[in-house]
C-alpha cells in the first residue's frame, strides 16, 4: 500500500510508540499536533510534552494550539489534506470541523474495552476497580466522547502487580501495532466498523486527589488494586510520622487487626486483611523498595499512625 498523509495528535508518553511506529511504516506525517509545554521540575520552566520532544528529534514540523475552536486554527488543519488524523492521549476536544477534514476521517488509540472506561482515565480506572482484563481499541472519532465504532478490539489479561504503568507501557505498544493494522485495512477496504454497545459503559474521570488517600477500614484486596492504579502518579497516600508517605506497590495477606495498625515493619492490618508494603516513597525522595525505604524509615510494630 503507498503511503497515507497523516496529522498525528498526542501528549504523553503512551503516544510515543504510536508515533514511532507510523513513521517506521513509512507513512508521511505531515503535523504533529501536542499540548502545550507547561511549567515543570523545580524550575518551572516550560517543558515540551513527550511527543512534541519526539517529534523534534525526528525533525517533524510541530504545533501547540490551546484550542481546536479557533477558525484560523481549523483552517490551518483543513490546509494539511490529511488522510487520516490519528489521535492518541491528545487532551484536546476536536469539534466537528476538526473530525471532517482528514479525507478517511480521525482514528483513535482508546487503552479499555469500549463502551468500558469511556473517557480521561481508562486504564488507571480499569485497574481501580479490579478488573480482570482491558484492552485496545481502535475506533472511529465522532464528537461523543469514545463513541464511535470500532475497527480493532484486543482484549489482554491484567497481570498480578501489574502498576498503571506498567500497563500503560504494554498497552501503548500493543495500540501502535494495531493501529497500523487498521490503516492497512483501511487502504485496502478490509475494515469492519462495528457500532459499540449500548450496554456495559462506564466513565473513566481524570483521577480527583482526594481519591489518592489511603482508607485502610477497606479490604486489602480492594486496596492492593487501587493502590496499583495510581502508580505511580498521582500516588496512593497515608501519613506517618508527619510526613505523606506514597505507597507504590504492595501485596494483599490474610491476617489483621485494627485498620491502620503496624503488624511488624512491613505489613498494615486494613479492614479485611493486611498489606504487605513493597514500594514506597517519600515526599521529594525516589521511590523504594520497602526494605530499604524501612531501614531510613522505620514503623513501629503496633503503633496505629497510619491513617
Amino acid at each position: 500500500m503507498p503511503p497515507l498523509r497523516l496529522v498525528f495528535m498526542g501528549s504523553p508518553d503512551f503516544a510515543v510508540p504510536t508515533l514511532d511506529a507510523l513513521i517506521e511504516a513509512g507513512h508521511d506525517i505531515a503535523a504533529v499536533y501536542a499540548q502545550p509545554p507547561r511549567p515543570a521540575g523545580r524550575g518551572k520552566k516550560d517543558r515540551p510534552t513527550a511527543v512534541h520532544a519526539r517529534a523534534q528529534a525526528l525533525g517533524l514540523p510541530v504545533r501547540t494550539p490551546k484550542t481546536l475552536r479557533d477558525p484560523d486554527e481549523q483552517a490551518a488543519f483543513a490546509a494539511l489534506q490529511a488522510d487520516v488524523a490519528i489521535v492518541a492521549a491528545y487532551g484536546l476536544i476536536l469539534p466537528r470541523a476538526i473530525l471532517d477534514a482528514p479525507h478517511k476521517g480521525c482514528l483513535n488509540i482508546h487503552p479499555s474495552l469500549l463502551p468500558r472506561w469511556r473517557g480521561a482515565a481508562p486504564i488507571q480506572r480499569a485497574l481501580m476497580a479490579g478488573d480482570a482484563e482491558t484492552g485496545v481499541c481502535i475506533m472511529r472519532m465522532e464528537e461523543g466522547l469514545d463513541t464511535g465504532p470500532v475497527l480493532i478490539r484486543e482484549a489482554t489479561p491484567i497481570r498480578a502487580q501489574e502498576t498503571a504503568a506498567d500497563l500503560q507501557d504494554r498497552l501503548a505498544a500493543r495500540g501502535a501495532t494495531l493501529l497500523c493494522d487498521a490503516l492497512v485495512g483501511l487502504q485496502a477496504g478490509t475494515t469492519t466498523e462495528t457500532p459499540q454497545s449500548e450496554e456495559g459503559i462506564l466513565y473513566a474521570p481524570k483521577i480527583d486527589k482526594a481519591e489518592a488517600r489511603i482508607d485502610w477500614t477497606r479490604p486489602a484486596g480492594e486496596l492492593d488494586p487501587h493502590i496499583r492504579g495510581l502508580s505511580p502518579f498521582p500516588g496512593a497516600w497515608f501519613e506517618a510520622k508527619g510526613e505523606r508517605i506514597k505507597l507504590l506497590l504492595a501485596e494483599p495477606l490474610p491476617g489483621g487487626g485494627n485498620p491502620g495498625t503496624v503488624l511488624c515493619g512491613d505489613t498494615i492490618a486494613c479492614g479485611i486483611g493486611s498489606l504487605r508494603l513493597l514500594r514506597l516513597q517519600r515526599a521529594g525522595k525516589p521511590a523504594m523498595d520497602a526494605p530499604e525505604f524501612l531501614r531510613g524509615f522505620p514503623f513501629e510494630p503496633g503503633s496505629n499512625v497510619l491513617t
